[in-house]
């Protein structure tokens, strides 16, 4: 079978991510003889429209350039001769009687314009706040949310409409067979009429579109339900959350419910979500290249107040008042002119699409062999009796039955339901493991995530609870643990109060952290969990203390990012000086620091030995998996406005160990991860001890792996980092470019499927990069989520082994299916097309091929493609890139299968009438029944036998796998209604007790076949030297 998986490779192999355009268009120009293009590449991206959308995307930005360049330059006129005139915008009764001042268009067009003379003309941002009756503390009020929305707008655009049940219906009706077929019926009701008369003449015709008809309504249905989850998975992925002022208090509410007047928080790696004018924030850059496609970011103060809608926060933060939304922004006018250019195919959908193609021209050859055979053996009947020169209305009838029954053999040959059942399998783990808090934003990763041999994860909330709490500080040459009130009140006695004022003052003015009032009227903490344990420490610590000043005016922040690894401050203090306060990753800042505080107060040179001691601390509190942050401060006479922070001459204030315990259940995680031959690799930017200490109680440090810190990894030459790379479990001190690199290298040198975790807006070209891009839905910001194909909800690191499993599950229930239905197609052709050689009729009719097709299309991929994950799919090593998908395993069980059923059909085909003793005068009929009841029965108990490839035992987890008991329970339900009540249409004839227990017996038996040929030892496909180093499972009875 080796031509077939060459044919595969050379034309319907498709990288996992950022598949070429050429690509995609060699295997779409490979694939032919397609039932139904419509239905087949409906789930597949439309090229075309997606380069439209590109030009248009284009188009637009550059619209929008030209016409930001004009309306400066109007601005400029305008303000050169002093008084043009503006368009005029009126003022509804609605807006009047609703207690605004302002017209919605007016508002919307002095943002999306950068008018700054019509801000200024209406009073600026102050007086803009006044107009739409909102206020910068306490926001607007929620009682007037519908009117305000009812007048400015809701924060949506316009969409395209969802697909009805009936464009299903009739996108199952495209099948180009099924309309040869449903021709053929009406020529065969004709015929029959003409012939036998009525009603007798019309149940050959009437059983094909009967059957037509419910294999078209199954299918339908079965789309139809694939697109409501695909619509729900959509929704999930729009579901963005952003903090706002309303009502007084700090909010999160979805975008969707924002409104104007609302003041917005933001932050680093948020996605601007409506147009707003500037309020006041620190350091502001905002990336626009999503609406201009310029990459330089923009920087936005209450002289360039305007922020619009798509946009990204690359740095700083702010507070926001919202001035349009929805169709009033220019993002929302550009999303609603971009149809949808789909989603790229996935791997397995393309090689499924090769699958079925090679199958197809197999079959439509067995096809047309069938019906000539068919055709010359009648002809040669015909000369030999009547002469053909005397043609009857039967004999019409008949030649019309042969071509059913050929076209009907091309619709069981041609396995349209072969791409298909992996959207089915694909559709139903999202849907699952949206449920277990992952959402899946891409379709390929969740199939892709089943082969990674690699996972980069962060430590801090993926690994560890992200609930953190200050445990231990050094102050003043003094070590405390200060998880008590206690230990609080000793830390008080042993320092004085100038040096406590010192650090609550830089507790408190250089942090992120803010306490914000709730709805209830409470106070709570808001911020980042490193951020809120110091805040919370501070407010402890402070009791009936004052700060030495907690009303400093704050003139310059740097907020935090994982490239300076600290934040800054700067305070101006009653004397005319300023003060900065620098906190961050310890070994920078105490590199900064050449003094320190003492109990008294008093800043003191630091010695060398000092230095040593603070050091010694610091890994100490680090071998205690703390997280070690230090404080300093420098006072300064004055600042330069767009110089950074200084980088020396600091004081040492303290050291803080910040405890962030290990979540449960995660050391049982990176076991699982050993046993399934995924590497877990720890890529943090915390110092090394505290890393190391946190990997060995995960269990991911092992004694064959090493620790290196990022400054080390990205020195090393590339013949270095190809013999570390294999060695490398934890990455300490790293920057988003190591991370990158890492990847980039084990996907590069090695071949690795790699999976990467990232939270932060720098993680987003090493999530972008990797095969599988895992965004943390708590701490993660939108930016890295966009560039993510899955959503961790919980942030927890056994939820991305639980998309693993299900990635595995994808992968294995495909494969159990194409095994199911590659049998059903070897057998159907070869007795059809042995019994026209020999006998000159075919046993199936074109009514019962369709019903076969049925189950092994759209009721098997039900059935198979829809199990659950087990645990043994995590104790063999991934599938590695370039390997097989038919492996050796399946092609045995399909011949071994086949061929069983071939002899069984074949004996009651040309012996069934003697060995079961059957002389009635209808024998030949009781014959064929026997013969179709006994085919659906072996496909019944080969869709059992499917379950397992390797293993004996194929009822493990069945009874609680009821879609699949009861696509078993409905097949055989029908079957007995087929034979027993439909014969007129279907061409059966009711059979005794006898008979069916035959059937059922001769189905059975392909169970007991099953299990012989499991212990027939296959060659493994897989790669023995596993660079993980973990052999397959055996392909015998050893692991039954």
């Amino acid at each position: 079978m080796e031509w077939l998986e060459k044919n595969l490779q050379e034309n319907f192999d498709l990288p996992p991510k950022h598949p070429s355009e050429e690509a995609l268009r060699r295997w779409r120009s490979a694939v032919s003889l397609v039932r139904n293009p419509r239905r087949r590449f409906r789930m597949v991206a439309d090229l075309d429209s997606r380069s439209q959308n590109e030009a248009r995307r284009r188009s637009i930005q550059e619209n929008f350039r030209n016409f930001r360049v004009a309306v400066f330059v109007h601005q400029a006129a305008v303000n050169f001769i002093d008084g043009a005139k503006n368009k005029e915008y009126r003022l509804t009764e609605d807006i009047i009687n609703a207690g605004f001042s302002i017209n919605p268009d007016e508002l919307a067009s002095i943002t999306s314009k950068h008018d700054v003379k019509a801000l200024k003309m209406h009073g600026g941002v102050d007086g803009i706040s006044k107009k739409i009756r909102s206020t910068f503390d306490c926001g607007i009020s929620a009682g007037d949310l519908d009117m305000r929305q009812n007048i400015y707008g809701v924060n949506r655009y316009a969409e395209k409409p969802s697909r009805s049940f009936w464009m299903f219906v009739w996108d199952a009706l495209q099948d180009m067979t099924l309309i040869i077929l449903m021709v053929c019926a009406l020529l065969s009701a004709v015929v029959g009429l003409a012939s036998e008369g009525f009603p007798k003449g019309m149940y050959d015709g009437l059983g094909i579109i009967l059957s037509i008809l419910l294999v078209v309504m199954v299918t339908a249905i079965s789309d139809y339900r694939q697109s409501l989850q695909f619509k729900e998975l959509d929704n999930e992925k729009k579901k963005i959350f952003i903090h706002v002022t309303r009502d007084g208090s700090r909010q999160k509410i979805s975008i969707y419910d924002l409104a104007v007047g609302d003041i917005v928080h933001l932050s680093i790696g948020d996605q601007v979500p409506a147009d707003g004018l500037y309020i006041h924030g620190y350091s502001l850059l905002i990336d626009e290249s999503s609406l201009t496609g310029e990459s330089d970011p923009v920087y936005i103060s209450q002289d360039k107040p305007f922020i619009l809608a798509g946009t990204k926060v690359q740095d700083g933060s702010a507070k926001m008042m919202v001035a349009a939304v929805g169709m009033r922004t220019e993002w929302g006018r550009l999303m609603s002119t971009l149809s949808e250019g789909g989603e790229d195919e996935t791997p397995l959908q393309v090689k499924l699409n090769g699958v079925a193609t090679i199958i197809g021209k197999i079959g439509l050859v067995f096809a047309t062999l069938t019906f000539v055979v068919l055709m010359v053996r009648f002809l040669i009947e015909k000369g030999v009796t009547v002469g053909l020169s005397k043609w009857y209305s039967t004999d019409a009838l008949t030649i019309v039955n042969y071509f059913a029954t050929a076209v009907t053999i091309i619709v069981v040959a041609v396995p349209e339901g072969l791409p298909l059942a992996v959207t089915l399998s694909l559709a139903f783990a999202m849907k699952k493991l949206m449920n277990d808090k992952a959402l899946v934003r891409h379709l390929s990763a969740c199939e892709t995530m089943g082969s990674a041999g690699t996972i980069c994860t962060d430590k801090t909330g993926t690994l560890t609870t992200n609930h953190m709490v200050v445990d231990k500080i050094w102050i003043a040459e003094v070590s405390k643990s200060v998880t008590s009130n206690n230990t609080l009140e000793d830390l008080n006695s042993v320092i004085s109060p100038t040096t406590l004022g010192l650090l609550l003052q830089g507790i408190f003015e250089n942090t992120s952290a803010e306490v914000v009032k709730e709805k209830d009227g409470t106070q709570t903490v808001l911020g980042t969990p490193t951020e809120r344990a110091i805040f919370e420490f501070g407010l402890k610590l402070e009791g009936g203390h004052n700060a030495e000043d907690r009303t400093c005016t704050k003139v310059k922040v740097e907020p935090f990012n994982s490239v300076r690894k600290k934040m800054a401050v700067l305070v101006s203090l009653p004397n005319d000086t300023y003060r900065w306060f620098s906190k961050g990753a310890s070994e920078i800042v105490v590199q900064m620091c050449d003094m320190m505080v003492d109990a008294d107060g008093n800043s003191v040179p630091l010695s060398e030995a000092q230095r040593k001691n603070i050091l010694d601390t610091i890994n100490s509190f680090a071998s205690d998996a703390l997280r070690t942050l230090c404080l300093a401060y420098k006072e300064v006479d004055g600042f330069d406005n767009d110089s950074d922070s200084p980088t020396s001459g600091f004081t040492l204030i303290s050291i803080f160990g910040i405890k962030d315990p290990v979540r449960p259940g995660v050391k049982d995680a990176v076991k699982a991860c050993m046993s399934a031959g995924i590497i877990v690799r720890m890529v943090t930017g915390d110092n090394i001890n505290t890393a190391i200490a946190i990997a060995k109680e995960c269990g991911i440090l092992t004694d064959d792996g090493i620790a290196i810190e990022g400054p080390d990894f990205r020195n090393k030459s590339p013949e270095e980092m190809r013999d570390l790379i294999p060695k490398i479990r934890v990455m300490a001190r790293s920057l988003p470019l190591d991370k990158h690199t890492l990847v980039t290298n084990l996907r590069g040198m090695f071949h690795e499927v790699v999976a990467v975790t990232g939270d932060g807006t720098n993680d987003a070209p090493a999530l972008h990069e990797a095969d599988i891009g895992l965004a943390m839905g708590i701490a993660g910001t939108e930016v890295a989520k966009e560039s993510a194909d899955v959503i961790v909800l919980d942030d927890n690191f056994s939820t991305i082994i639980n998309v693993a499993r299900w990635g595995r599950a994808v992968y294995i229930n495909i494969q159990k299916f194409v095994q199911f239905q590659l049998t059903v197609n070897v057998v159907a052709l070869v007795i059809n097309f042995v019994s026209a050689c020999i006998t000159g009729s075919a046993p199936l009719t074109a009514v019962q091929l369709l019903w076969v097709n049925m189950i092994m299309d759209t009721l098997g991929a039900l059935a198979l493609a829809t199990e659950p994950p087990n645990d043994d799919m995590m104790k063999r090593p991934p599938v590695r890139r370039g390997e097989s998908f038919i492996t050796k395993v399946m092609w045995r069980n399909v011949i071994g299968q086949s061929l069983y059923q071939l002899v069984v059909l074949g004996a009651l085909m040309f012996g069934g009438e003697q060995l079961l003793n059957i002389k009635d005068a209808d024998s030949k009929s009781v014959i064929n029944t026997l013969i179709f009841n006994s085919f659906v029965f072996c496909q019944v108990f080969n869709e059992i036998n499917s379950r397992e490839m390797q293993k004996i035992n194929v009822f493990r987890g069945m009874i609680s796998n009821w879609i699949f008991i009861g696509i078993i329970a409905v097949t055989v339900a029908f079957q007995v209604v087929i034979i027993e009540f439909l014969g007129t249409f279907a061409s059966t004839v009711p059979l005794s007790w006898q008979l069916w227990l035959v059937s059922v017996g001769l189905g059975s038996i392909s169970l007991i076949v099953g299990a012989i040929l499991k212990c027939i030892p296959v060659k493994s496909d897989e790669n023995p030297s596993s660079p993980n180093g973990y052999m397959p499972l055996p392909s015998g009875p050893d692991n039954i």
